[in-house]
């Protein structure tokens, strides 16, 4: 049963609407921890430490935080994958351009595939980055969070990689919510409006607070 439905056209928009849910749902948790960096070092750095101690004594250190990890990989994995699957099924249904040179559809939507590149490739860096510091500049430090991201803002270039991508994170959930709310059977003629406002104040919150961070650096509130 659980081929059938991955295989047919409604079971991978399914997960898509499911996965992205639950990669949005992640993004206001991770977004709202951000901002704790506007509070100083001490209390940055001590939420980076309380991730990785949480469910002590019953869980072991970071062994919440990888539960978090897993899942979260798989989420994306499975968005990823039903995305292309989708993109491929599409791509063959309708093998000639349409007649209509004009695009029917909005900046975002024609935007969604481009942009879920750009995100990928964003959360490569963003690891290798913050993470395991490989390509971090500066001097990554371990268990010193707020220093990392300070050294990391005061890059142009790291600047740059970051907004770029807030801003099509932003796109993607304008359009992939109100997407994920139809293909779930939320969606109604009564309801769509609705909708699409959740969803145009998720992006616009969402972007502005995660860029918060960087301009909060470039500007030196945060230093």
């Amino acid at each position: 049963m659980a081929r059938t439905v991955w295989d047919s056209t409604v079971g991978k928009k399914t997960v898509m609407a499911v996965s992205g849910l639950i990669m949005l749902l992640y993004l206001v948790v991770h977004m709202i921890g951000n901002l704790k960096i506007f509070f100083g070092a001490g209390e940055f750095n001590h939420y980076a430490h309380w991730l990785r101690t949480v469910g002590e004594p019953f869980m072991h250190y970071e062994w919440t935080l990888w539960v978090v990890r897993v899942v979260l990989l798989a989420a994306v994995v499975a968005h990823a994958v039903s995305a292309y699957q989708l993109s491929r099924r599409d791509i063959k249904a309708r093998p000639r351009k349409y007649v209509h040179k004009k695009p029917r559809a909005g900046y975002a939507t024609r935007t969604m595939r481009w942009g879920g590149v750009i995100l990928g490739l964003f959360i490569v860096w963003h690891i290798l980055d913050l993470t395991t510091g490989t390509v971090h500049s500066g001097g990554f430090e371990t268990g010193k969070p707020y220093q990392n991201v300070v050294d990391t803002f005061s890059t142009w270039y790291g600047n740059a990689v970051y907004i770029v991508a807030m801003l099509a994170l932003g796109l993607h959930i304008r359009h992939g919510f109100w997407s994920a709310a139809q293909t779930l059977g939320v969606g109604s003629r009564t309801r769509d409006r609705a909708l699409k406002t959740v969803a145009n104040v998720l992006a616009l919150l969402l972007t502005a607070g995660f860029i918060a961070v960087p301009v909060g650096v470039m500007t030196g509130v945060v230093s």
